[in-house]
């Protein structure tokens, strides 16, 4: 109980170093806390102020990160440190401003905000090596293990405290359900980001409790040592003789991927490199060979990536997602290239390079974001003018372009108004909307892509339009969906009129749906089929439409004096012979009973 009572001493007095320490980020921490709570109590989404007001609390908690790093490894910004964090409280307030003209928190202020976060998270974490006054492979170990130190603890306290909670509301008296959030949100953001900061040592003091504390707060455990040099680096080594051994497959075959590739090798590539610092400071023969040999590795492995994505881009053009996955293997390359050359002991190059990447990614006219424009629109006016459509800056309108047109000229389109890049395009009306404007300005309607290979169809009813249901005396919601297994029946119990009848519906192949009113007795009294409606539908609605009227919807059987209706709310149809082919139906059922 003495070693209970010192523990939780200890890390009380730690946290409140911390506070100490960081204090624009602490308090940043604690008016997102709050923000958090009110957004809960809301039941609703948030004011466009309040996201906005999230997002900044957010960059000025790492902004103070940073400053106290700097004023730490810097002397001459120690003397002024307040100073610092005045300056940093500014940009804060001015990043505000940046984004306060923004419609909604959309792609692109996600994007920035991100990359913002990451570059100073880089910056962090290299400042106490600068100058080499301190390890950098020791620094990330140490920011390691606050982590996930902190996660633990964090997860167990969340646990408990909800527990404890829960035990309340079935024990003693209803707790309103709000508090099960606030009480993640105080767990989640404000303590265990605190906690985490209090493990932090201050790596560049010179007094000896803090030396002593870096010190041990510096030790490699011994576990994870063994996940490192045992577990992780062979599992990386595996996966790297299979990534070369596809390279060999696509050499001979000369068949590029089409763009699951990327994304591999940007994951391959992220664990790879942290393995590498982690492993830094091992000297184990597993962990020495890695340090000699991934850097080297990375190079080949990432430079065919590379050449998949040129392909991709080639016929494509850029997107903010394939402008990243390029930086990132041209990133890679880079931090390959310097890791093979300079010893384990400067890997904060490493940081450096990234942010710097970062950086340069949000910076017009070479960021994500101004490239992808240029790219998408320009592809877009190259295709419209090969066609015809688009002459001397003007739209002619044409309807018998071809379906491959179509399908490229609806995707860029989405693709620009969803990111409210259209206003770039002078040609086309102000308001335009790619739905309900394309065919009347092109002369074409809108086309899609079928959906991982498989030709489908789908059709939903419009929910805001009533629904008569005169004449029935039961209304079921009914979902059918195609993992429901062949031959199975699900049975619903009703009673109309003191009399008791069954609705069946019974998954037939993954195509077909029977829908059946039986009698107490089990006298079937009326029964259809679905999947010829949906079927005929395709001939009324095509991939997407608007919402259909009920009228349009809807299916009727009579007989023995039972009146069934089938209306549908959605319908959709995956045609094809692998396993995600069949049809999902979502229903209302509605039952008129025999008159006795």
């Amino acid at each position: 109980m003495k070693r209970l009572k010192e523990a939780v001493v200890k890390m009380v007095q730690a946290i409140a170093r911390a506070v100490l320490r960081f204090p624009l980020t602490v308090l940043c921490l604690i008016c997102a806390t709050a923000l958090t709570c009110y957004m809960i109590s809301l039941h609703k989404t948030p004011d466009l102020f309040i996201q906005k007001l999230m997002f900044t609390f957010l960059m000025g908690s790492f902004l103070g990160v940073t400053a106290q790093f700097a004023c730490e490894r810097f002397p001459g910004l120690a003397k002024i440190r307040w100073g610092i964090y005045g300056l940093s409280a500014l940009l804060t307030l001015g990043y505000y401003f940046i984004i306060s003209p923004a419609p909604a928190i959309d792609y692109g202020v996600g994007a920035r905000t991100s990359v913002a976060v990451f570059a100073m998270f880089c910056a962090f974490i290299w400042l106490p090596s600068y100058g080499g006054k301190f390890n950098f492979n020791s620094v990330a170990l140490v920011h390691f293990k606050s982590f996930f130190t902190s996660l633990l603890f964090s997860g167990v306290l969340a646990l408990g405290l909800t527990a404890i909670l829960q035990a309340v509301n079935i024990l003693l008296f209803r707790v309103n359900s709000d508090w099960f959030g606030y009480i993640h949100a105080v767990v989640w953001i404000l303590f265990a980001t605190t906690y985490y900061l209090s493990l932090l040592p201050l790596f560049n003091s010179e007094e000896d409790a803090d030396r002593l504390y870096t010190e041990q707060a510096n030790h490699y455990p011994r576990v994870l040592e063994i996940l490192v040099s045992y577990i992780l680096i062979p599992l990386i080594a595996a996966y790297t003789l299979v990534l070369l051994a596809y390279f060999v497959k696509i050499g001979v075959t000369v068949n590029w991927p089409s763009g699951q590739l990327g994304p591999m090798i940007l994951t391959y590539s992220a664990i790879g490199l942290m393995v590498y610092v982690l492993a830094s400071r091992l000297e184990n023969r597993f962990a020495v060979l890695y340090q000699r040999i991934f850097p080297k590795a990375l190079i080949p492995v990432v430079i065919m990536q590379l050449i998949s994505v040129y392909i991709r881009l080639n016929a494509y053009g850029f997107t903010e997602s394939r402008y990243y996955v390029a930086l990132f293997g041209v990133f890679s390359v880079v931090a390959g290239i310097v890791l093979s050359l300079r010893p384990v002991a400067r890997n904060g190059l490493i940081a450096l390079l990234a942010a710097g990447f970062a950086i340069v990614s949000v910076i017009p006219p070479a960021d994500a974001f101004t490239i992808s424009r240029h790219s998408q629109t320009t592809r877009l006016e190259s295709m419209l003018q090969d066609a015809g459509v688009l002459v001397e800056g003007k739209i002619v309108p044409r309807s018998d372009v071809d379906l491959t047109l179509r399908l490229e000229t609806t995707s860029i389109l989405n693709y620009l108004e969803y990111r409210k890049y259209l206003a770039s395009l002078n040609w086309l009306p102000k308001d335009f909307q790619t739905e309900r404007d394309m065919q009347k300005t092109l002369g074409f309607e809108p086309a899609y892509d079928t959906i991982g290979g498989m030709d489908s169809f789908f059709a939903h009813l419009d929910m805001k339009k009533p629904v008569d249901i005169d004449g029935y005396d039961v209304m079921l919601q009914i979902e059918a969906y195609r993992g429901i297994k062949q031959n199975e029946s699900t049975v619903y119990d009703f009673e109309v009129r003191g009399v008791s009848y069954q609705l069946r519906t019974e998954r037939l192949s993954p195509n077909e749906v029977r829908v059946s009113v039986a009698a107490a007795g089990g006298t079937e009294l009326v029964s259809t089929g679905l999947y010829d409606f949906a079927v005929a539908l395709k001939g009324v609605s095509s991939q997407p439409k608007d919402a259909l009227d009920a009228g349009q919807l809807t299916l009727d059987a009579d007989s023995n004096g039972c009146k069934l209706r089938i209306i549908f709310q959605s319908i959709s149809v995956f045609y094809g012979s692998g396993t995600e082919a069949g049809a999902d139906y979502v229903m209302f059922i509605l039952i008129g009973a025999p008159r006795q």
